[in-house]
């Protein structure tokens, strides 16, 4: 671990996200930053934006999402000048949605975190599933004016990294790039078969005789739930499985699409999992099933891996980099080559094989490694007494 900032060093302040935007891996990233900072022995503040005027909902959510512009973009604002008046040695935003706060910041480094551009590319009309308003359009510009008053973007991807380079620009006046691996925001680790099985009986209503499929995630487009449904669907003759779904409800055209595909009465929803049973899921999965067509990182699938968990994703970029060559990968529209994998995953020898080549490639998402080196970053901009 790397040795704390000098006694005489002030406060690194993180920015996290408002509450109410529910984008819980962001929070997870800010609140293991905090952790890290301390466990390092760095002075480290987290604040966010608070949820007033957002929580007036009788008036319907159109509204009520203005009304949390009034809480991000006014009283946050006046919140941060206040911490700034502490001096903090450095900002460290921790996720780029926010980092149009940097203009506030003055006489400070400023570093930003780019978690993915999907957002940004979405509203600049590149295909990534995520499609803008035209209030989100101006939304993703005032974000990227922001990331270019930041003095570093550290990404968590190549591929993000070179989204940042072809979008926000890079030399010349233009933000400096770095890339840090993310590390795990929860201890996952393979746990004993009895510990495992005992955890989902207690918390879930999964049958330990029953094998399933997994996966992790939300309804949003390019986490691609559809095609789990389908890829799970042509499997569904040749073997007796559960398709667990872990995270957000199924949406209802999601549950209508199962009940077409006839998997209705396969499907098991577990919303609001919590990190203990999801390190107990990843043990007791056959696969995790991930066939998302864009990330910019995809932590489930390092999550996976740390508890031993065969990982079946897209053969593209951020995941190939993540997987490290220790997952089976397919294009993300072969949904044929998704189900035959799933089919040649039964094979408990071929299962172990895979599971040994996943818990190798979770060395790789070292927690402490990379709090090692935010730390020398802030460092290199003079946050060290």
């Amino acid at each position: 671990m790397a040795p704390p900032l000098g006694r005489t060093s002030r406060m690194i302040l993180l920015i996290g996200n408002y509450p109410l935007d529910r984008q819980q891996s962001m929070q997870r990233f800010a609140t293991m930053m905090l952790a890290g900072l301390t466990a390092a022995g760095v002075p480290a503040e987290l604040i966010q934006p608070q949820a007033r005027f957002g929580r007036v909902r009788i008036l319907g959510p159109f509204v009520a999402k203005w009304l949390a512009y009034i809480d991000k973009f006014i009283f946050f604002p006046r919140r941060l000048r206040k911490e700034l008046a502490m001096h903090p040695d450095l900002v460290h935003i921790c996720d780029h949605s926010n980092a149009m706060y940097a203009a506030k910041i003055h006489g400070r480094p400023v570093v930003v975190t780019c978690h993915d551009l999907l957002a940004v590319r979405g509203a600049l009309g590149e295909d990534t599933d995520c499609p803008a308003s035209a209030t989100g359009k101006i939304l993703q510009r005032w974000i990227v004016a922001g990331l270019r008053k930041a003095d570093v973007i550290v990404t968590d991807s190549q591929a993000t990294l070179e989204d940042v380079k072809r979008l926000v620009g890079e030399g010349n006046g233009r933000p400096k790039l770095k890339k840090v691996t993310l590390g795990l925001s929860y201890p996952y680790r393979k746990l004993p078969p009895g510990e495992a099985w005992k955890r989902l009986s207690e918390s879930s209503p999964l049958d330990p005789q029953l094998p399933f499929v997994l996966h992790v995630g939300s309804n949003v487009a390019y986490k691609n739930r559809p095609g789990v449904l389908r890829i799970f669907a042509a499997c569904r003759e040749q073997f007796n499985r559960s398709l667990v779904f872990a995270g957000e409800p199924l949406s209802d055209s999601l549950r209508s699409l199962g009940r077409d595909l006839g998997i209705a009465d396969r499907i098991v929803e577990l919303p609001g999992v919590s990190n203990e049973l999801l390190e107990a899921l990843y043990n007791c999965a056959d696969v995790l099933l991930f066939p998302s067509s864009a990330e910019g990182f995809g932590w489930p699938i390092a999550e996976a891996h740390a508890c031993g968990c065969p990982v079946l994703c897209a053969d593209r970029e951020p995941m190939r980099e993540v997987a490290g060559g220790a997952a089976l990968t397919h294009p993300v529209k072969d949904e044929t080559g998704f189900a035959a994998d799933l089919l040649r995953l039964t094979n408990p020898e071929e299962r172990a094989r895979w599971s040994a080549k996943a818990l190798e490639n979770a060395k790789r998402f070292s927690t402490e490694r990379m709090v090692t080196q935010y730390i020398e970053l802030y460092r290199s901009l003079g946050a060290a007494a």
